[in-house]
């Protein structure tokens, strides 16, 4: 590899905003914000940066589904096609 050319890769904290959990990763991501995070070397402080959707919190990986209703979206697909019947 070339020198000089890459970003800084340095370990940081991603945390959900919905429910709190947070996991220790590397990234070249930065912020100006902080966290103190437990190693077995001992407490560090690395960046902290808050996600607002993770693993924790997708319907995709928590089994939880919902319709998120983007202006109307769902009431203009129900007038356009009905509702179906079983």
């Amino acid at each position: 590899m070339r020198p000089g050319i890459h970003p800084d890769y340095h370990p940081v904290v991603f945390q959900d905003a919905t429910t709190g959990q947070a996991f220790l990763t590397r990234s070249t991501v930065t912020s100006d914000r902080t966290i103190e995070w437990t190693t077995p070397t001992g407490t560090r402080r690395y960046p902290l940066v808050i996600v607002e959707i993770s693993a924790a919190s997708h319907p995709f990986w928590t089994g939880n589904s919902r319709i998120v209703d983007s202006a109307g979206q769902v009431e203009k697909f129900r007038r356009r096609y009905g509702q179906r019947q079983i």
